[in-house]
């Protein structure tokens, strides 16, 4: 319930704010171009079930008024597969998808995004991940490497002078490639799709 009340809210909050001007003027000069920031997700470390243990620090430079790039190191753990819809799927948390340990990922995010109108923006995020598989006695018994791809849509919303924004968006995510699978970890990943569709997001940051 939880997670459906927080995606809700996410959606309402991008549909409702279509009239702030956010996006920086193309002849403004002195916008600052560097941001550090972070996602709200990180309030996931309070879970008293499964925690991910993640971390997320965004760098992000504005080559132009309407281009930025971010630099976005990461690391997080989880038991069930990714192609799950961690809100929208009931599957997500049920014991008989759940992988026989945990996947603990280290991956490091390059970030696009281009500015179209006032505050609206689009973002490609390819991010490589090395992956160690551990299993239910906490014994790492394989490594991997996937890339990670997200395709996201958002709106970039100015707080407090310019001194911090938020972003709340919506996404597809895709696992364009992995390396195989050890056994039993395979078996319940190759039963979900490389997509999924309609994944919430919302980042917030400080710009200097």
């Amino acid at each position: 319930m939880k997670k459906k009340i927080l995606f809700v809210v996410l959606v309402i909050l991008m549909i409702s704010t279509p009239h702030l001007k956010a996006q920086y003027a193309k002849q403004d000069s002195t916008y600052k171009r560097y941001f550090v920031g972070s996602t709200i997700f990180l309030l996931g470390n309070l879970a008293g079930v499964n925690p991910p243990n993640f971390a997320q620090l965004n760098i992000g430079y504005r080559i132009t008024a309407k281009d930025a790039i971010t630099l976005e190191p990461k690391t997080w753990k989880y038991a069930w597969p990714n192609g799950i819809h961690p809100f929208l799927n009931k599957a997500y948390g049920k014991d008989e998808e759940k992988f026989p340990g945990y996947v603990r990922e280290f991956g490091l995010s390059v970030a696009y995004q281009r500015f179209f109108w006032k505050g609206l923006y689009a973002e490609l995020n390819v991010m490589p991940t090395l992956q160690n598989f551990v299993n239910v006695d906490g014994d790492k018994i394989d490594n991997g490497f996937q890339v990670f791809n997200t395709y996201r849509a958002g709106y970039h919303i100015k707080l407090f002078k310019d001194r911090f924004f938020i972003q709340p968006s919506i996404a597809v995510t895709h696992r364009a490639y992995h390396t195989r699978l050890p056994d039993g970890f395979k078996q319940l990943d190759d039963k979900w799709p490389k997509f999924i569709f309609g994944e919430p997001g919302f980042h917030f940051g400080f710009n200097f």
